[in-house]
């Protein structure tokens, strides 16, 4: 007997099993990946790159057979708003629970539903988790942040190239929200490309509420480029037959013609541990102007305004300090604001979801720096909330 060879043929033998092994692992990795969900489509890979899907957006996404959404109606907007950050982009754990609140509540339009603070969007998540919500005649809304990662790996389909989000930063704010962070300035053509990009995809989805992120971080010193953006957003939303509304974070801006750019202002109420909001245009236990934006400083020259309750995660905003109170104290804090503020153009947007302090002490949803109305958690706000807004 020839050892040598029987070496060789047991040593193919078990190169041929490995290889097979390999060649079926790597078969199910590519299925658990991709799953059996005609949600996540194909993308393009550029040549010798390793991209995962989360890094750029499908060339295309299953949304032939959604019904174009219904007109936006601004009433409805500011009578039954609710804020849900991050509802459609995996900015929760646990979106499954956060879907289902959402579909019973009474919610009609769900502002932040799509989170962009630090991170781009994943259109094929949000189009996924679009078809988790079951309620009919929604408004999902979408915050284009004044922070982004400039490490960020984004690829633009329509340029075959990745945004370079370095060049998207304006002088002197690298590091304004920790490592690899800048504010973003509309005066970077690829920042305005990059706005574009995303707003056209969140369109094409049904996306019908467009809110930028405290805006004079945005804008260029010596040119404003909010209305060049705003309406390229409303060509290309009427191309498509969508009807969209835009507004932005504005602070203690009172030029009424650039206010009259957006369809609404939006801005916190500044809550008092007491429940109580004050009357002035600009928040006292803050420096600067903390502008309250339904002051007739502001209010008398914008087409609307959204308040809701403001958190950056510190313990001194609104949110932080609502989650503070009492059950009977959030009931009667929720009545108040409801009552003070939805009249003529104002509107008070329900706490359905939002972020806390770490060290916040107060009550919570499914962990202690995030905030939800789920009656599962301790705060268990929603009924109250539902109460409230089924009575617009």
């Amino acid at each position: 007997m020839d050892i040598n060879r029987e070496r060789k043929i047991g040593g193919a033998h078990i190169i041929a099993t490995l290889l097979a092994i390999a060649f079926f692992a790597v078969g199910w990795i590519v299925f658990k990946v991709r799953g059996s969900d005609e949600v996540k489509t194909d993308v393009i890979t550029p040549a010798n790159e390793s991209v995962s899907v989360a890094d750029k957006l499908p060339m295309k996404l299953n949304v032939a057979n959604r019904p174009k959404p219904l007109p936006v109606s601004m009433d409805r907007l500011k009578a039954q708003g609710c804020v849900t950050d991050g509802l459609l982009s995996e900015y929760n754990p646990d979106w499954q629970e956060y879907a289902s609140l959402i579909n019973r509540s009474n919610c009609y339009y769900l502002h932040r539903a799509i989170e962009t603070w630090l991170t781009p969007p994943d259109f094929e998540t949000i189009n996924f988790e679009m078809g988790q919500i079951t309620k009919k005649d929604v408004v999902y809304g979408m915050f284009i942040a004044e922070a982004i990662n400039t490490k960020a790996k984004y690829y633009n389909n329509n340029e075959s190239r990745y945004f370079d989000f370095e060049k998207m930063c304006r002088k002197g704010s690298i590091g304004a929200w920790g490592d690899n962070t800048c504010k973003p300035t509309f005066a970077s053509k690829e920042y305005r490309a990059y706005v574009a990009y995303i707003t056209h995809w969140a369109i094409d989805l049904g996306v019908q509420s467009f809110t930028f992120g405290q805006i004079y971080m945005q804008e260029a010193s010596g040119k404003n480029y909010a209305q060049e953006i705003i309406n390229d957003m409303r060509q290309y939303a009427k191309l498509h037959g969508v009807n969209i509304v835009i507004g932005a974070q504005t602070g203690n801006i009172t030029d009424e013609n650039y206010l009259g750019f957006f369809d609404y202002i939006e801005g916190g109420v500044g809550l008092s541990d007491a429940g109580t909001v004050e009357d002035g245009p600009c928040l006292s236990t803050r420096g600067g102007c903390w502008a309250l934006l339904w002051h007739q400083n502001f209010a008398s020259k914008a087409k609307n305004v959204l308040l809701h309750l403001d958190w950056t995660g510190i313990k001194s905003d609104d949110l932080d300090i609502f989650a503070r109170m009492t059950p009977e104290k959030r009931s009667e804090t929720l009545k108040f604001l409801y009552a003070k503020f939805n009249s003529g153009k104002t509107g008070f947007l329900m706490p359905m979801f939002g972020v806390l302090a770490n060290d916040n002490e107060g009550c919570r949803g499914p962990k202690r720096k995030f905030y939800s109305s789920d009656a599962q958690y301790s705060c268990a706000d929603e009924t109250i909330i539902n109460k409230i807004l089924l009575k617009k």
